[in-house]
């Protein structure tokens, strides 16, 4: 199955943006994270009923996406709030907003920490059973 690599970011106006890493022609803005990956599957569907469509979208795929720290934590405080970020990746909170707000940013052993903690949190979910 292919993936569709889509990098999420926001800009300095406060707006997000999108672009697919490895695949032309789909591009999305939103005022939100939720609004740009909508304008991302619209992207998809239009480019599939192009004359010559990608051939990635030919077959099933699926759809990954790439976040900048500041856009991901600003997306996701919704479900997990900064002690929550905190208990699970050991980063205190006021970094946490740090990065959240963009008054720095983290290096990449931070941003790794961050990423590897996050799935190891979603595989300890699919574990769950009610």
């Amino acid at each position: 199955m292919k993936v569709i690599k889509i990098i999420i970011e926001k800009d300095q106006n406060g707006s997000f943006w999108a672009t697919a890493e490895n695949i032309d022609g789909i591009y999305a803005v939103g005022d939100t994270v939720e609004e740009v990956k909508e304008s991302v599957l619209d992207a998809l569907e239009t480019l599939k009923m192009t004359s010559n469509p990608p051939k990635e979208l030919n077959s099933k795929y699926k759809i990954a996406y790439k976040f900048d720290t500041e856009s991901l934590l600003q997306y996701y405080k919704k479900i997990l709030s900064a002690p929550a970020f905190e208990k699970i990746t050991g980063i205190n909170q006021k970094q946490i907003h740090h990065y959240a707000s963009g008054l720095k940013k983290p290096r990449e052993t931070q941003k790794k920490k961050i990423e590897n903690a996050l799935h190891e949190f979603g595989k300890e979910l699919l574990s769950v059973e009610l």
